[in-house]
Formats: C-alpha cells, sequence, structure tokens
C-alpha cells in the first residue's frame, strides 16, 4: 500500500476532495487551526472544535484570516444544532478519542449534519518513517486500528461508507527542538518517555528524515475515508 500510494500534502488532498465554498464545517481536534485557516481561505465558514487548553491557546495565536470561529469542547458533544453543518472533518484526530467514545462521536457528527452531509477523516496509518520516528513514546498502533473499525460500522449510525484512498503526506519538521515541542503540545503526559528516549529519538530523526533545505521530511502513510448521512 505505501509502495504505490502518491506522495500529497495533507492540505492538497482535503481540498482536492470535498467542495469548501459556500459550505459550514466543524474541525474536530483542530490543534493549533491549520485546516480551520485553509478551508477559511476556500471559502468555507468553520468552526473549530479543541479540547486541548495548550493547542486551542496556540490557535487563537494566529490572525484570523476570514470569519474562523474557535471553541472549547469535546468530538462527543458538539456545540452546534442538529442538521445545521455541512461537512465534519476528523483529521488526525479521531484515533485521539478515547476507544469507546468514537461511536459517540461519528453520532454525533451525523447529528449535526444535514442529509446528504459528508464527514471527512483522515488517518495516519501505522507505517512509515514518521510513524517509525515517534512509535518508541507514542505507539498508537492499537488506536488506529480501532478508529478504522469505528469508521467500518458508521453505517449503524446513518451514514453510508464512501471513498477510501490513501496517499503519502511530507511530515515536516524544522529541527529536533521543534519536533519535540510539537509533540509535548499535543500529548504533555508523554513528557517523562520522551526524557528518557531522548537520545534515542535523536538518532531517529536524523536516520530516518531526508534534509530538504528547511529541516527534514518524513514519509507518513495516510487513508482518508469519506461517511455520507443518509
Amino acid at each position: 500500500m505505501t509502495q504505490t500510494a502518491p506522495h500529497r500534502t495533507n492540505s492538497e488532498v482535503l481540498t482536492a476532495t470535498v467542495e469548501l465554498a459556500g459550505k459550514k464545517v466543524v474541525d474536530v481536534g483542530c490543534g493549533e487551526g491549520n485546516l480551520v485557516r485553509l478551508m477559511t481561505r476556500h471559502d468555507a465558514k468553520v468552526f473549530g472544535v479543541e479540547c486541548n487548553p495548550a493547542q486551542l491557546e496556540k490557535a487563537h495565536e494566529h490572525t484570523l484570516v476570514g470569519n474562523e470561529i474557535y471553541h472549547a469542547g469535546r468530538a462527543e458533544a458538539l456545540p452546534f444544532a442538529d442538521g445545521s453543518i455541512d461537512l465534519v472533518v476528523f483529521f488526525n484526530s479521531l484515533h485521539h478519542i478515547d476507544v469507546d467514545a468514537m461511536p459517540k462521536a461519528l453520532a454525533e457528527a451525523a447529528r449535526v449534519l444535514k442529509v446528504g452531509g459528508q464527514v471527512y477523516i483522515c488517518e495516519p496509518v501505522a507505517e512509515g518513517a514518521h510513524f517509525k520516528l515517534m512509535q518508541p513514546v507514542h505507539d498508537e498502533t492499537a488506536e488506529r486500528a480501532k478508529a478504522y473499525e469505528a469508521i467500518q460500522n458508521a453505517e449503524s449510525l446513518g451514514f453510508s461508507l464512501g471513498e477510501e484512498f490513501t496517499y503519502l503526506h511530507p511530515a515536516h519538521h524544522q529541527n529536533f527542538d521543534q519536533f519535540k515541542e510539537r509533540m509535548l503540545r499535543i500529548n504533555p503526559h508523554r513528557a517523562d518517555d520522551f526524557a528518557a528516549n531522548e537520545s534515542a529519538l535523536k538518532a531517529a530523526f536524523d536516520r530516518l528524515g531526508t534534509a530538504d533545505g528547511d529541516g527534514s521530511v518524513f514519509d507518513q502513510p495516510m487513508r482518508v475515508n469519506l461517511l455520507n448521512k443518509i
């Protein structure tokens, strides 16, 4: 799968796959808001939802690019009315939800979506250089498998299963310190593990990355699933 998948950036794939102009979009687990701003630039009305205060603070530090709005909240209890949203995005976020709550998160997406609306789910596959870099301190193999299982069971929640495809995203880090800061901002509970393995992580960063003139790039296989509200 990873040998034949094309190299494409996450933003390129998202904007090529779903219609954004004029749509009301919720980015669940929006992090520091990169995709919120991207989709706003493509003329969507975007609401970012994030439960991590450090990530939400980072999102608010950015200058608004339009009328985007950020909410503190969780995937299992979205702050939107029934049938009010055109598109729900889970980018690299479904596997971060507690396993038992994944069906509830998808059910919430179904609740807020209009009939005919879509869920765009983009998840990292547990393979590739970027996965191997993080694996000693952040092995999400089991969580990612459970997220995919939840997607496959989404028909019971009012969805039809749509398109599925994979691609290789070039994950970029300026240097090891920037990689470390980003990892620990997202996963502060990993600080002790990171400290205990830091020398091995530095060696892996140098071994697995490919210099690109502005840091290092690590291939990360990604899987996209589309769900259609029926």
